[in-house]
């Protein structure tokens, strides 16, 4: 059947898109968490900030609300805790009246799963503990629910009602890790893999329902945390490592938060209706640079 000459005109204001839907954003309370919340108020959405720390989440949610009115509220969760969740999914519904949208922003690296060395050879023979074989079996498990069961939980709790209701979206944030996994990072390297993996399956089997499946696999960062990683303070030049990672990103820089946001818009709206199971690197050209 034709469409109308104004069902044929896209229209590229986000609030026709996005505003008064309701957004769940896990580990809301967090530096990445609490910048996409505070911009998704921005844009008119109704957001349920879900975080492990009770008062930082509370922060976070009446900082918005001073900011953009009572468009925001903050719930003390612990996303492994399935009928935490499912207490907090009430508390949403009563709230605001509908879920819409959740974007799992929970993860990290830790230290203890990170080798010191990037090579074994004869140099590193002697300092063994500081390579793989140096890795505890515990710092696998507990990088693998940092980063895949605190995505995978919230989606069977949340995403059931997107089913039901048969309309929705689930963002989940990888890494450019995942795709060419660096030296040290054995463990985050897998895992986020692994919610690549869990993002491509959940979009085919949500296909039906009408509940789309993305992911965002954010590059190098110049947040507080990889800043000291990156950049020393004393010389005021890049370390070693943070030349390396330079070197193999073609746009030549490190990336910033609002970097994120373009891609996480387009992904939750109705501008990528017929997008579903895909992860959008952003991360300068580094995943898809051969070093030549």
């Amino acid at each position: 059947m034709p469409k109308s000459e104004n069902e044929n005109t896209v229209c590229l204001r986000w609030d026709f898109y996005l505003k008064d839907k309701v957004c769940i954003v896990t580990g809301g309370a967090g530096l990445i968490g609490s910048y996409i919340a505070e911009e998704l108020a921005y844009m008119g959405l109704k957001v349920a900030l879900i975080d492990i720390h009770k008062e930082s989440v509370e922060a976070v949610s009446e900082r918005i609300n001073r900011r953009y009115g009572p468009c925001t509220i903050g719930i003390n969760v612990d996303v492994l805790d399935k009928n935490q969740l499912q207490l907090a999914e009430a508390k949403i519904l009563e709230h605001f009246g509908a879920i819409n949208i959740l974007i799992n922003c929970i993860g990290g690296n830790l230290p203890m799963a990170t080798t010191k060395h990037e090579f074994i050879s004869e140099s590193t023979l002697h300092d063994i503990k500081n390579t793989f074989f140096g890795l505890e079996e515990a710092t696998f498990r507990s990088t693998f629910e940092l980063n895949y069961m605190t995505t995978v939980i919230p989606t069977m709790v949340f995403a059931e009602h997107m089913v039901r209701q048969n309309s929705g979206v689930v963002l989940n944030v990888s890494s450019t890790y995942a795709f060419r996994p660096p030296t040290r990072t054995l463990a985050y390297s897998s895992v986020k893999a692994s919610v690549n993996n869990m993002t491509e399956w959940l979009a085919i089997h949500f296909a039906k329902s009408n509940v789309r499946v993305n992911a965002i696999a954010p590059g190098f960062l110049m947040t507080p945390y990889n800043q000291a990683l990156l950049f020393n303070r004393n010389t005021h030049h890049f370390t070693e490592r943070g030349e390396k990672i330079l070197a193999a990103t073609p746009m030549g820089k490190f990336g910033e938060i609002d970097d994120l946001f373009g891609a996480i818009l387009f992904l939750i709206s109705d501008l990528s209706k017929y997008i579903t199971g895909v992860i959008i690197p952003i991360d300068g050209g580094h995943n898809v640079y051969p070093g030549i």
